[in-house]
């Protein structure tokens, strides 16, 4: 029983720094989604991220104390704020994962197309070759020249693909070794997407949904947990308070219960009642027994005309 004293206190702290960082993630990942009017957001968003929490518990609180309509409404706003801040914190993660990746995206786009470049300039070297072959196999044996003159004539495209392709080839080195140092902050998503044979977007947005669906649900049932352990505990409060002031009662008068409010029956209270009477009765003797007996002490002493007086026995 010691060690789960203040388990209700580090429930409070956990129900509370859940909430709170769920609300954060919200608030700002719908100022991010509708940035035209950022504070007026963040205030409506915040306030909004209050009164699902307070209506969680007065939910849990009052569940049989109010009507069907207020059940009904209260508990369909509650499941789509929970799905509005769910929508924030996915803005809220995306947006920061692209603000992540956005250089690492552009230079994989670069690496892409430097690559392509450089198969097409492969294919286009080894077309001018077969080309040059074609042309020289056509000449007799004996037009030397001719066969020279084709040869000086192809060379230089020759040589200025290749020029192209060793540059292209150093670039596409660069951009390989920026990659590794900007794959940094999402080497664990690509090594991920890697090992499941997949994209990298595609493993940040099933982690992002799998963090989402337990967020901000856990944040409401923890709240809810609070206010029902501090229910409990007020329960066993009130019950050590009445056992100890009143322990000639316990054998005839059961402690109210926090629920019995509006359910007692009527012989409850009526017993109640009684007892209360009874009591009344009994401090009232009590309080006549000590009037009389100060009155016999008073009459005991009588007052002399003259100053002073004389005590009679």
């Amino acid at each position: 029983m010691e060690r789960s004293k203040n388990f209700h206190i580090f429930l409070g702290i956990a129900a509370l720094l859940i909430a709170g960082s769920a609300g954060f993630y919200s608030v700002f990942g719908l100022s991010k989604l509708f940035s035209g009017a950022t504070l007026s957001v963040i205030i409506m968003a915040g306030s909004l991220e209050f009164g699902k929490l307070v209506t969680a518990a007065f939910l849990y609180r009052y569940w049989d104390k109010i009507n069907y309509l207020q059940k009904v409404y209260l508990s369909i706003a509650t499941v789509v704020l929970i799905l509005i801040t769910s929508a924030g914190i996915f803005g809220y993660l995306s947006n920061a994962y692209q603000g992540a990746t956005v250089t690492f995206e552009k230079e994989s786009t670069a690496l892409l197309y430097k690559e392509d470049r450089l198969k097409q300039l492969s294919e286009d070297k080894k077309f001018l070759k077969e080309e040059l072959e074609a042309a020289v196999s056509e000449l007799p044996d004996n037009y030397r020249t001719a066969k020279r003159k084709l040869r000086e004539e192809y060379q230089p495209k020759i040589n200025e693909v290749n020029t192209t392709m060793m540059s292209l080839k150093q670039e596409i080195g660069d951009l390989k070794i920026a990659l590794v140092e900007t794959g940094v902050d999402v080497g664990p998503a690509i090594y991920l997407a890697r090992t499941f044979n997949t994209d990298v977007d595609t493993v940040v947005s099933f982690f992002i949904f799998v963090l989402i669906f337990v967020f901000d649900p856990l944040a409401v049932m923890l709240v809810i947990a609070f206010n029902q352990a501090l229910l409990l505990k007020e329960k066993e409060d009130s019950g050590k308070t009445g056992a100890a002031s009143k322990p000639f009662l316990k054998k005839n008068k059961k402690i109210k219960k926090w629920w019995e409010v509006y359910g007692e029956k009527k012989d409850n209270i009526l017993k109640r009642e009684k007892i209360e009477k009874e009591l009344d009765i009994v401090e009232n003797r009590d309080s006549d027994s000590e009037l009389k007996i100060e009155e016999k002490t008073s009459e005991k002493k009588i007052r002399n005309p003259l100053k002073g007086g004389i005590k009679i026995k």
